[in-house]
């Protein structure tokens, strides 16, 4: 059977492998259509095979966020290479996976779609792995925010809690959404608030404290110790940082103040951020 070009392009678009790739498995099943997507798929699957042991920390972080802003999801798409990264085809997949996110619960999307990335694989011939997901759903009244910084460098996704469903069209709460994700992405708090904190990291780092202060009287080092751990919680802690546009403004009394602003009780529920590669 005579390969046409028209064949070839059919494969081509269903399976974004190579043109001669495409021609080859057809030519091997005499043009027939579905018998030419199983051999790349199986190519697909042998180059995912070979590549499996290469490091892959490059590639982009992508979110979602639905239009009423009551659920969203984020993921990671790493690859060997920062060409690849930067290459027209696979940002063409991440944002194919982007759209998808909200389909997929976390850290599930990665079998989801594993036929995928093979295929994304053999067509590009780097490692590809999608590498974690999560997705959000807001429980109340709420809504979600997210960023992505540095063309995908990092993401961040923050759920926001509060009182009056009109307070997320408030120009003044977007604005306080974006300024908080944005603190995220540049402070990179490990915790929410100091009750997050493992007590063992807290004590380890009181132990280096009372060596720095021996010889102290007990009642002034029990003073200073106190001091300590509340500069300790206020470098980790998303609630007591400072933030960043203020940073004599803690999250909590920005949040405390925009709250008074927009006549309601503005609160986090819970933030997450992605590191590329990290």
């Amino acid at each position: 059977m005579a390969i046409t070009t028209s064949m070839i392009k059919e494969l081509r678009d269903a399976t974004s492998m190579g043109i001669n790739d495409c021609k080859k498995a057809l030519e091997q099943t005499d043009g027939d259509f579905d018998a030419a997507v199983k051999i790349l798929r199986e190519k697909g699957a042998a180059v995912a095979a070979k590549r499996a042991s290469k490091e892959a920390k490059e590639g982009m972080v992508a979110s979602l966020v639905a239009d009423d802003a009551k659920s969203a999801g984020m993921l990671e798409i790493n690859c060997e290479t920062d060409f690849v990264t930067r290459n027209e085809d696979f940002q063409a997949f991440v944002e194919e996976m982007r759209l998808d996110a909200l389909n997929h619960e976390s850290d599930k999307m990665a079998e989801d779609v594993k036929d995928k990335v093979e295929e994304k694989i053999a067509s590009i011939g780097e490692k590809i792995q999608l590498r974690r997901n999560v997705k959000w759903d807001v429980e109340g009244i709420g809504a979600i925010a997210t960023y992505i910084h540095m063309g995908g460098k990092v993401g961040v996704l923050l759920e926001l809690g509060f009182e009056k469903e009109e307070t997320a069209a408030s120009p003044v709460y977007k604005e306080l959404a974006k300024d908080l994700t944005l603190h995220v992405a540049a402070a990179a708090p490990a915790y929410l608030n100091r009750d997050e904190v493992p007590a063992e990291m807290l004590e380890e780092e009181m132990d280096i404290a009372r060596k720095q202060l021996a010889g102290k009287p007990e009642n002034i080092m029990e003073g200073i110790l106190k001091g300590k751990a509340n500069k300790f919680y206020s470098l980790i802690c998303f609630l007591e940082q400072g933030f960043v546009k203020e940073d004599k403004v803690s999250i909590t009394k920005l949040l405390e103040e925009k709250g008074k602003e927009l006549g309601d009780t503005i609160t986090v529920k819970r933030y997450i951020r992605y590191q590329l590669g990290a």
